[in-house]
């Protein structure tokens, strides 16, 4: 991994991304996430998911961190940390994917701690690659899928099922 970050950098890190959980806004699907950056000038910028009764509308931790640390004037990063309550801990999903590789070079590590504090390790660059393994996470269900048009079948039935637990809580809530 070219992109090393202290024990100590890593530390505070991991401590933050699962600190932040508690902050996370989930009342719909209770799947805290929590996220922290190291910048290149060693500062630590957190977030939390914040969930929307309108499914699409709610940001992932990942993103809240990212738009908080770019507002500041940060656009270079050594380290990401994401924090979930799930074992394994979960993996940044596709449109954080996306977002994130706008800002960070293939070598940067993401650290995806799990519920017990321990983690998985994997560059930028093994969680964005365009040939790798496609991954679809929803309700903490990590599915590993190796055909590009399975993986697009499944991203609609993962849809339609999401479109049924709006609907389901939009009846809950009226």
């Amino acid at each position: 991994m070219a992109n090393t970050i202290t024990t100590q950098e890593l530390e505070i890190l991991s401590n933050k991304a699962i600190s932040a959980k508690s902050t996370a806004y989930c009342p719909y699907s209770k799947f805290r996430v929590g996220a922290s950056l190291l910048t290149h000038s060693g500062e630590y910028i957190t977030g939390a998911n914040v969930e929307n009764v309108s499914f699409p509308v709610g940001t992932c931790a990942e993103r809240v961190a990212f738009g908080t640390a770019v507002v500041n004037g940060h656009k270079e990063f050594k380290a990401v940390a994401v924090a979930s309550d799930i074992t394994p801990g979960a993996s940044p999903c596709g449109m954080c994917r996306q977002f994130m590789r706008e800002f960070l070079t293939p070598s940067v590590p993401i650290y995806m701690y799990d519920g017990q504090g321990g983690h998985i390790v994997k560059t930028m660059g093994e969680v964005f690659s365009p040939t790798g393994i496609y991954s679809a996470l929803w309700c903490g269900v990590v599915v590993q899928v190796g055909d590009v048009g399975f993986a697009i079948f499944l991203s609609l039935v993962l849809y339609i099922c999401l479109v049924g637990q709006y609907l389901q809580w939009d009846n809950i809530i009226t």
